[in-house]
Parts: structure tokens; C-alpha cells; sequence
């Protein structure tokens, strides 16, 4: 959606509001409380704007012959289905033609009196409905010769509702016609006299704007920051920042109780603030009563998407467990059978006959009639199912997906030996892995040396020990879940694949117990065999909470609220970082809101179905604390922090892999460099004088806020970048689009398709190992039935049917998504130079699409090309609606 756009004052309309044009800080400790810093304004307007016009300016706009000129704009009236007595008067409004006003704004001062010139008024008229949705209206003006080229349009929505307004392009001036590209909500004029402003496509940066615009220019942002008071209401545009304290609902219940997240104790990045009210059992948490505060323009006025992903999920579930839940007598109860996981894609799910399932996501079941009118249910079968039913047994496979599946931001290389823990050997038991080098060199048959493995860059390694040992005992105090400090070590083989080597699994010393931890390796012995099977799905447990936790969660979703909340705070629309930014900041704020309403929150669907519970966002803010960087974001920078590539300016993309053939990378780097010079040809296009950028205060600005405000809690971290060259600002904003873009879709839409079978991916592991302390009784039981246990361990029924239907809704792509570089912004096609380099930019992403299918497609490439392997397609830049496993949207928005 496009960036919301002041409102003028009616009543004044050459007001001067006092420029906020320092970061607010947060006052006394408090979520809420905030000032601001001001700085005196460089240039005086209130002065002049208190004059009234001299008669001579005003005779001599009517002086010569006016140009006619017709104005056509397209909006979407009573989105949602406004009816009543309000919809007869706007029909009756309608008819005489004065609703909606239009108001032409020049660009210049009046020369003789330095004041704004006076607008050029014009009343839209409805004209005709078109296919998309929107109403098309006319407006006529007639502009005087004097008036100079049309800057910006005053809007006043003379509706009884509020009405979205796509564009405006005005025909006929002498400039040639101007494209407002708008995308945003206009209130009533009865409920808010307040004119909206929007300004044409053209940008400027803002020491280069145009004198009859600088005012408006300032006023926009001053409105949409708000002064950090009072609850946000439904039809605000105010963008402010607060700590995640809407996470628990202590008022329902004591177990629903969650520690704030942002601050000294639990760093966290901030999302938008709402303003609600704080709870009654716990001030420091806001309370979740009513829906959840968005700036208006974060809304998309389609129906298929206002709250798409919300309703869908909660519809979806809702249909689903009553369904399931039949003969389930306990939350824990699990499959009896392997073959019963496999049959959970054949049953049949009675559904009632009304839902908005059937609407907002039909494509989510395939659906049967039923002679009571109602339906029959299946989940559809995921791509890895119906490629190779038995791929979650292969070890290969295991190692594969570490490359290329939904998680390849966790391998690492092992670069020192031996692998020891950070933590305080005092609390946690011996820091030093009980993975040896003896046992490492008898699994690869003794054929090198651990020591010479290190050197030739072939030992890897997942490793959630320190993040996940420190949980261990709290978790184990919940029911039904357990948890283990993990590290898995793998091994490159010549033929470019990773094998498995080890898994070692930790407890620490708790309630008076000592440290346990055991490795296991993989064994042809049906005991051993067994064992590395429950190792496994322990780890797949780990790196599932892991991948959506922090890979997904907190490095796209999370991390870039800020920079948007920054964006629309500090950037005006038309500054043209602004414009590059807008499209990948759709819809994320939505979807994250989505999020805090029903995925992270307590009791939501990731504390239910993921090993660590209602801990699950404190790891996620240890993470954060431990191991977020913004420069390690880039991916060059980020495979290079895990070892995983080295610089090599002779190399392409100036990195020498070290797996030749990690199809994440391979991709990535391509799409990455596209990114890269699409960013660098637009920079340099608006800062030719690399002087300018530290001397542009909003840029500035925003920059600043998101490192002091939007990350407070990492605001001194010295890893941050400068910003005061073209260079440093492309490298910020590539890594900041990468994010939104590419990042999420590598770890968002092949969810369904690698973790809708979830032996290939559990979420959570329900026992402890076998070997943990057994009782003679829990043995025997392991040696005579170990499929039992590994049922046991795996996700229950319940747990398993919920994360399907979530993981099929993430996964999804909407009908309307928008991906990156498919279709131009309006704002740079009217800019010849940049509309140039976009489609530079859209070959490239061609390209990318044919040397991924040509990859895909090369038996020497294991790791993406074999018999049953799902080929890897989560970069392919365009896709068709549905899951699809390909797509790389502009934004995160879902």
C-alpha cells in the first residue's frame, strides 16, 4: 500500500506547525512516555503566512488565458459494505456533484508576497465503474497561465464514509500530465474537517524542494508522528513506537502472564505503539482488549486481504480441532501408527457448511460435497510427500536441507577445536563438547584428520547449545514438552553434500541432579539406529523453533517494523528514499499485528505447538540480544560471519562459497547483486554529490531513529553503520530490502511444502530421550516398541493438525501479491533514469529465473537435483498464486 499523506486545516490553511525534526526519546523508563527535541526551522513561514494576499497576486492570476484541465481519479467506495442512511445521502450527493473536491497546489511562492499561491478548486464527478473495483471520477479546473507547475492536491472527502483513493493523474497542463500515486484512506469531511494532501510522483530530497511545497512538506510529518499520547484510534495515521508488552493477558488468566520484551532485562526490537490501556493485574502489560491499533494506510482496502491471514488461520482452526477432536480424549493424544501420520492428508474433516475459510482460502483443502450440505475436508499433500514418502528417514537428506531448505540461515562452519560453551561452567556443567576428535575421525572412516577437516573448511555445525541450554529447566516444567542444549556436526563429503555426523544432547545440572548429555551417532544396529532417529527429531525440534523463532520471526518480521515506523516518521513521501522503500514495506506492519494477535502470543499457535512454550519469545530476545547484528543482515556479510563464504574479489559476487553447491547461496548472491545495483542506480541518480547525503536532514533523521529508537536497546552497539556517503546509504537500504524481501521468502514460503509432513520437520519434541536417566520399565518399553516412541516424542495430533493449517496459510501467496521487480512503481516510472534501471533490474530477475531452472536441472548438483528432491526454487523472483514453494514478494506480508 502507498504512503498516507498529510491532512491541511481547513480553517487555515497557511498555519505553520512547529517541526519536530529531532528523534523522541523515551521519558522516565516508561513504554509511553516520550518528548521531543526541538530545533529552531531554517527557513520562516508563519510570518508570511499571516499576510493576506495582496490584491495585486491576486489579480494577476486571473491575467491572461486559462488552461482547461481535467483531473481523473480512481477510488473504491464503502469498502466493507458501508450501507444505511449514509449511503442514501452520499447517492443524493452524488447527483448534485459537490463531494469530492479537488484543489490544485503550485510548486512556487507568489513572487511579490512570498506566500502560497491560491489553489485551483474542481469538484470530482462520478463517470464510471471499472473491472478492478474502482470508480473512476472527473474533475475539471481551469489554471491560470501564472500558476506555475502543480506540486501537490488538497483532497476533502465530502462522503459520509470513508473512501480509499488509488491515484489521481491530472491531463492537460502545460508541464505535461502528473501522476499522484495516493493508496490511501480519506475520512469524511463530517467527521474531520482536515484537508488531505498528496503530492505528485516527482521526489526531492529536502533541501531541493520546492518553496510552495516546503511547509506542506514539514506539517506531513509532524502529523504523522503524533505526540505520543492518549490511545490510538481506528482511523489515526500516527506512527509511534512502544516495547512488545501486548504479548500476555494477564487480566485473563495468571497462566497467560508474559514479561515485557524491550529494555535492559529482555532486549527487544519496538513495534508500532497503540496507546490501549494497561492491564489491571500487571501495569507494565497493555491490555488486549479490542483489535489491535494500525495506522490507517496499513490496512489494505481490499476484502480479500483485510485481515486475510488472521481470519483464515483462526477460521481454519476453529473448523479443525472440534473435527480432529473427535475420539481424541487428551491434548497430548498422539499417532498410534507411522502410517496414521501419512493418513492425516486422506482424512476427511467435517467441516459446517458457512466459514470465511471458504472464501478467504479455498485453495487451503481440497473439498467435497456432502448430501447434508455441508463438507468433507482433506489437507492437501506437501511437495516433499509427494516427491519421496520416506525422505524424513534419509540422512542425506537431513544434511541437504541444511542448504537448502526453510532454514539455511543455522549451518555454520566449525572453525575451532574443540567446540566449547560460552556459558558459566558453574551453572551449566563443563563447557567442552563431548564430541571428540576420535569419534569424529571413526565416522568419517579415519580418512582425515579432525584437524586437517578444519583446515580444508569440511566440519559444520548446528549449534543451539548456549541458546537453548539456559531454558532447559524451565521448560521441562511444562507439560508435555521437554528440551535439550543441542550441537550437530556434519561433514562434507567429495561430492559436495553434507553427511551427519554426531548429535550431542545436553542437560544441565538440575534439582540436584548432575550435567547429562550423550552423543550419538549414526549406526546400522537396530538400538543405535533407533537412537539417532530420537536425536534427530530432537534437533529437527530445535532448529523448527529456531528457524521460526529467529530466522523467520525476529530477522525479517520483527526487526523491520522499526524501520518502517521510521520511514513514515522521518522520510516525507516525497523524499526519494521513501519512494524505494515503500514497496517493501506493504503490509508488514498488518501481518505483524496479525502475529501478536494469535501466532507469538501466549497461548497462541507457536506456544502451543513449539518445544520451548510460553519461553519461546524470551529465547527469541536472547537471540536477539546474543546474536543480531544489522550488518551481518547483508548476505555476504552474514554468510561470511558463519563461515560460510570468504571474500575473494576474483571470485563472482567477490565470495568463494565454502560449499560450492548451497543453493541458498548460489541464489541468494545473484538476487542479492541484482538488489545491490538496482539500490546503487537509484542512489546515485537522486545524490550525485556525495556531499549531500550527510547533509540531508530527513535521512539523517531516519537513520538515527531506528538505531536510538526502533533499536534502543542496541543503540550503542558499535557495529552499526555510518551513514554518510552514497555508499554507506546503498548499503543500508540494500540490506534493509534484502530483508524484506528475499530473507523472508527464503524462510517463509517453503514452510508447507518441508514441514507440512512434520516427521520431516517436527516442532516439538513431547519425551526425553530413551537414555536420559530411564527407568527399567521406560527402557524395555523403548527396546519392544521404539516407532512408539518416536510417536511419543513427535508433535501430537492436535499440535500437528494446527501447525499444518498455519504452516499452509504462512506459505500462501495471495492473488494480489506484488513481487519484486515484476511491476514498476508509479513514482519511478515517471522518472526516465530510474524507470531505466528498474528494468535492468527486471531483466536481471529473468535471468535469475532461467539459471535457476538450468541449476535445478544439473545432476551434478546433489543438493538441489535427484530422485525425489524437491528442486530449489524459494528465490525464483515470480510465482503464481497458492503454495507454490517460488515467489520473492517485495515485502513481508505474511
Amino acid at each position: 500500500m502507498l504512503k498516507p499523506q498529510v491532512y491541511h486545516q481547513q480553517s487555515n490553511p497557511t498555519r505553520t506547525l512547529l517541526r519536530l525534526t529531532e528523534q523522541f526519546i523515551p521519558g522516565n523508563g516508561q513504554a509511553n512516555s516520550f518528548h521531543f527535541k526541538m530545533r529552531p526551522k531554517t527557513r520562516k513561514h508563519s510570518k508570511a503566512s499571516l499576510k493576506p494576499r495582496s490584491y495585486t497576486a491576486m489579480a494577476r492570476l486571473s491575467q491572461g488565458t486559462k488552461i482547461k484541465v481535467k483531473a481523473i481519479v480512481n477510488m473504491q467506495r464503502n469498502v466493507g459494505g458501508s450501507l444505511g442512511i449514509d449511503q442514501g445521502l452520499d447517492g443524493i450527493q452524488d447527483l448534485l456533484g459537490e463531494t469530492f473536491l479537488l484543489e490544485l497546489i503550485s510548486v512556487d511562492l507568489d513572487s511579490e508576497s512570498e506566500l502560497e499561491k491560491q489553489t485551483i478548486k474542481g469538484y470530482a464527478h462520478r463517470k464510471l465503474k471499472q473491472p478492478n473495483g474502482y470508480v473512476k471520477y472527473e474533475a475539471d479546473f481551469e489554471v491560470p497561465p501564472d500558476f506555475g507547475e502543480v506540486g501537490a492536491i488538497f483532497v476533502e472527502n465530502g462522503y459520509h464514509t470513508e473512501v480509499f483513493l488509488q491515484d489521481i493523474v491530472v491531463n492537460g497542463l502545460r508541464q505535461g500530465s502528473i501522476n499522484v500515486a495516493c493508496g490511501s484512506w480519506i475520512h469524511s469531511k463530517y467527521k474531520n474537517k482536515r484537508k488531505r494532501v498528496f503530492f505528485t510522483n516527482k521526489a526531492y530530497i529536502p533541501s531541493q524542494t520546492p518553496s510552495g511545497l516546503r511547509r506542506l512538506r514539514e506539517e506531513e510529518l509532524i502529523i504523522l508522528r503524533g505526540n505520543g499520547l492518549g490511545e490510538r484510534q481506528a482511523g489515526d495515521r500516527i506512527y509511534d513506537y512502544d516495547v512488545y508488552n501486548d504479548i500476555g493477558d494477564p487480566d485473563k488468566s495468571s497462566e497467560l502472564a508474559r514479561p515485557v520484551l524491550g529494555g535492559k532485562k529482555l532486549p527487544y526490537p519496538r513495534r508500532c505503539r497503540t496507546g490501549r490501556p494497561r492491564s489491571e493485574i500487571d501495569p507494565s502489560s497493555e491490555t488486549r482488549k479490542g483489535d489491535i491499533y494500525l495506522p490507517r494506510d496499513e490496512v489494505s482496502p481490499e476484502v480479500k486481504q483485510i485481515k486475510f491471514y488472521a481470519k483464515t488461520l483462526a477460521s481454519v482452526i476453529q473448523a479443525v480441532l472440534p473435527s480432529i477432536g473427535n475420539g481424541i480424549t487428551s491434548a497430548d493424544h498422539g499417532f498410534e501408527y507411522l502410517a496414521s501420520i501419512e493418513s492425516l492428508f486422506d482424512e476427511k474433516l467435517e467441516f459446517p457448511p458457512q466459514g470465511s475459510w471458504k472464501t478467504l482460502l479455498p485453495q487451503l483443502f481440497k473439498a467435497i460435497s456432502m448430501d447434508n450440505g455441508g463438507d468433507v475436508l482433506r489437507f492437501e499433500m506437501p511437495e516433499t510427500m509427494k516427491r519421496d514418502k520416506f525422505c524424513w528417514f534419509r540422512d542425506g537428506e537431513f544434511g541437504r536441507q541444511t542448504l537448502a531448505g526453510v532454514n539455511p540461515y543455522s549451518i555454520k562452519l566449525v572453525m575451532e577445536w574443540p567446540i566449547k560453551s560460552k556459558l558459566d561452567p558453574e551453572i551449566y556443567g563443563p563447557p567442552e563438547s563431548m564430541i571428540t576428535a576420535e569419534l569424529i575421525e571413526a565416522q568419517i572412516g579415519g580418512l582425515i584428520k579432525v584437524h586437517e577437516a578444519i583446515e580444508q573448511r569440511k566440519l559444520f555445525i548446528l549449534d543451539y547449545h548456549d541458546l537453548l541450554l539456559p531454558f532447559v529447566s524451565k521448560v521441562r516444567e511444562i507439560e508435555g514438552t521437554t528440551l535439550y542444549g543441542s550441537r550437530t556436526l556434519f561433514f562434507l563429503t567429495p561430492e559436495g553434500t553434507l553427511r551427519p555426523l554426531a548429535i550431542e544432547l545436553t542437560r544441565p545440572p538440575t534439582d540436584g541432579n548432575p550435567q547429562w548429555r550423550q552423543v550419538f551417532t549414526p549406526c546400522d544396529h537396530s538400538t543405535g539406529f533407533w537412537l539417532w532417529m530420537l536425536a534427530k527429531a530432537h534437533v529437527l525440534a530445535h532448529d523448527s523453533g529456531y528457524h521460526q523463532l529467529v530466522s523467520h520471526w525476529l530477522r525479517t518480521h520483527c526487526v523491520v517494523e522499526p524501520y518502517i515506523i521510521a520511514a513514515n516518521r522521518q522520510l516525507s513521501v516525497m523524499h526519494p528514499v521513501f519512494r524505494l522503500l515503500r514497496p517493501h514495506f506493504r503490509n508488514t506492519m498488518a501481518t505483524n499485528a496479525v502475529a501478536r494477535q494469535s501466532l507469538i502470543n501466549a497461548g497462541g499457535t507457536i506456544e502451543s505447538s513449539f518445544s520451548p512454550g510460553k519461553y519461546s519469545m524470551e529465547i527469541c530476545s536472547v537471540a536477539y540480544d546474543k546474536l543480531w547484528r544489522f550488518d551481518h543482515e547483508a548476505l555476504p556479510n552474514d554468510l561470511i560471519s558463519r563461515g560460510m563464504a570468504v571474500e575473494d574479489p576474483t571470485a563472482p559476487h567477490g565470495l568463494k562459497l565454502t560449499i560450492e553447491d548451497y543453493p541458498f547461496a548460489n541464489d541468494g548472491l545473484i538476487l542479492w547483486d541484482a538488489i545491490k545495483q538496482w539500490v546503487s542506480d537509484y542512489v546515485h541518480h537522486y545524490y550525485p554529490d556525495p556531499s549531500v547525503v550527510a547533509c540531508d536532514e530527513e535521512l539523517q533523521a531516519w537513520w538515527a531513529e531506528i538505531r536510538t529508537v526502533g533499536h534502543a536497546d542496541k543503540k550503542d552497539e558499535p557495529w552499526w553503520p555510518e551513514l554518510k556517503t552514497p555508499h554507506n546509504l546503498i548499503d543500508i537500504l540494500a540490506t534493509i530490502i534484502w530483508v524484506a524481501s528475499a530473507h523472508h521468502a527464503a524462510v517463509n514460503f517453503g514452510q508447507y511444502t518441508y514441514a507440512g509432513y512434520f516427521p520431516n520437520r517436527p516442532t516439538i519434541a513431547r519425551i526425553k530421550m530413551p537414555t536420559e536417566d530411564p527407568t527399567d520399565e521406560d527402557w524395555n518399553r523403548f527396546l519392544e516398541k521404539p516407532d512408539a516412541v518416536l510417536l511419543e516424542t513427535y508433535p501430537s495430533k492436535l499440535q500437528a493438525t494446527t501447525i499444518i493449517a498455519a504452516l499452509y496459510v504462512l506459505s500462501y501467496h495471495s492473488p494480489s501479491e506484488e513481487y519484486i521487480g515484476e511491476h514498476i512503481e508509479a513514482a519511478w516510472a515517471d522518472d526516465p533514469t530510474i524507470k531505466t534501471a528498474f528494468e535492468k533490474f527486471n531483466r536481471r530477475l529473468k535471468e535469475l529465473e532461467e539459471i535457476i531452472n538450468e541449476r535445478n536441472a544439473n545432476p551434478e548438483l546433489k543438493n538441489r537435483n535427484g530422485a525425489g528432491i524437491v528442486p530449489y526454487e524459494l528465490l525464483k523472483p515470480f510465482s503464481k498464486p497458492g503454495v507454490t514453494g517460488k515467489g520473492v514478494p517485495y515485502s513481508i506480508s505474511n
